[in-house]
This record gives structure tokens, sequence and C-alpha cells, in this order.
């Protein structure tokens, strides 16, 4: 009876702990694209030229599209240094200014890394804009890079607290640029690391609890 009751209490732990063991979700979508894309590692980038999917989707207007004809030596060096697949940077969803461009993914609440990814196919060092997530300007008056070239930014501890977590890009004057439009060629969330509940806290947690109620 004993050796049932821990095999019953040690079933309800490993239960209680299951959803914390889950992968989080990821969200990734891939600009100038309706079609999905699975990298070398398995992810999955959605179409960014779609709205209200499950994922989200752009907001307002629908950007425009446009083709990175190449990307040079270094650039490519770049992106998988960075763990990045170079098909993501060769095409953009962009908004001829003064229109912007506005995402919203369908998160959920919590704490969120972001990362912009671009390659230049026009203007080298001279597009302009903000870059806004959850409506701070986490990167004012951002230049992109020369003509061929990628960027990639990095924004971490993003919180969110209305369900969805919200991307624009506005072109800016103050930037000096000559191009105000917009643009990204992909956009990666991600759920911040050490957000989620240790299990091993929880389980510690429980056993104390059920320890007590024996006494």
């Amino acid at each position: 009876m004993r050796f049932f009751s821990i095999f019953t209490i040690a079933l309800l732990l490993a239960v209680l702990a299951l959803p914390t063991l889950l992968p989080a979700e990821e969200f990734r979508v891939w600009g100038g694209k309706t079609d999905d894309f699975t990298d070398s590692q398995g992810r999955v980038w959605r179409g960014a030229q779609q709205t209200d999917q499950s994922w989200g989707g752009w907001t307002e207007k629908e950007p425009r599209t446009a083709e990175v004809k190449e990307l040079t030596t270094d650039a490519q060096a770049q992106a998988a240094d960075a763990g990045y697949d170079v098909d993501l940077f060769y095409a953009v969803s962009w908004a001829a200014f003064p229109d912007t461009i506005k995402y919203q993914f369908k998160t959920g609440d919590g704490t969120f890394d972001v990362t912009y990814l671009v390659g230049e196919h026009w203007s080298p060092n001279n597009r302009g804009f903000d870059i806004f997530i959850e409506e701070e300007n986490v990167e004012p008056l951002y230049v992109t890079p020369g003509r061929h070239e990628i960027d990639i930014k990095n924004y971490t501890g993003i919180e969110v607290s209305d369900g969805a977590l919200d991307v624009h890009l506005a072109g800016n004057g103050e930037t000096g640029a000559g191009d105000l439009n917009a643009m990204f060629s992909a956009l990666e969330v991600v759920p911040s690391a050490g957000t989620a509940v240790d299990p091993k806290a929880k389980l510690t947690t429980m056993w104390g609890a059920l320890k007590d109620d024996r006494q």
C-alpha cells in the first residue's frame, strides 16, 4: 500500500512538472515571401507576406517586396557565423515612406528576445529608419549596411503583457539618409532564457508540501 502511495505521488509530480519541460513557442518570419521555409536547423520561418495567421502577421498595410540578388562573401560568412541560413537574406518586406511596417506576433504574455535581420538590396548605407518593439524605440536612427551586405540586431528582455508582441519599422529623416523606406529580411521572436519555471524547484516545493500534509 505504501509503495502504491509513493508511486501515485511520483506520477502526480511528473504530470505537474511536464508543462514546464515542453519547449516554449518560437516565432519566425522571412521577408518578401508567402511560403514557409524550413532552414538547415529545422526551424520553420513563416512567409511574412501574410496577415491574421495563427502566429500573427502584418497589420494596417501589406508590405511591398523586393529581391536581394546577391550577397558579398563576407555577408554570407556573417550569416553562417550567427547561425542563420543565407536564404533568409535574399528578399525583403518593405514600406514606401511615409508608410511603415507593422507586425504582430501572438506570443502570449512573457519576456522575449527579438532578432532583426536584413540584407540591403539597393541603398548602400543610405536607408534610415527607427525600430520599435512594443512601442519602445529600441534602435533609433538606424541605417542599413552597404549594398549586398547584411546586418543582424538583437534585442533582449522585451516584456509583453497584452498577449501580442508588436514590431514597427518607421522611416526617420533625422537619420540623414536619403532613403526612408523601412524594411527587413527576417524577424525572430523567442522566449527569453530563464523565464520558464524550473521543474526541479517545482518538484522540490511539491514534495515539501506533501510531506507537511502527512505529518
